[in-house]
């Protein structure tokens, strides 16, 4: 969660700054499941390119997480009501 932590200092150390109004759109659209103008990414200079990139893999990584964890959790609630049901 390197690229998050990252970004979240550049966003609160200068809100108003061009680099600052990019991830804050990014992490929106990624939330929010928006939309997002890609053409904002290439205006970037390359450590904040990549930057970018990293925050988009963590992403996806903690996507993967979450439905790890639902799936998980779903799995344990059938088990216990099954257990429930042979007694």
């Amino acid at each position: 969660m390197l690229g998050i932590k990252k970004a979240r200092k550049i966003i609160a150390a200068d809100p108003n700054s061009q680099v600052a109004k990019t991830l804050s759109n990014l992490v929106y659209s990624l939330e929010s499941d928006q939309s997002f103008n890609l053409s904002e990414l290439y205006a970037l200079d390359i450590k904040m390119f990549s930057l970018a990139m990293d925050i988009l893999q963590e992403w996806r990584l903690d996507r993967y997480y979450v439905g790890k964890s639902k799936l998980f959790d779903i799995s344990y609630q059938n088990r216990v009501l099954q257990s429930t049901l042979k007694t």
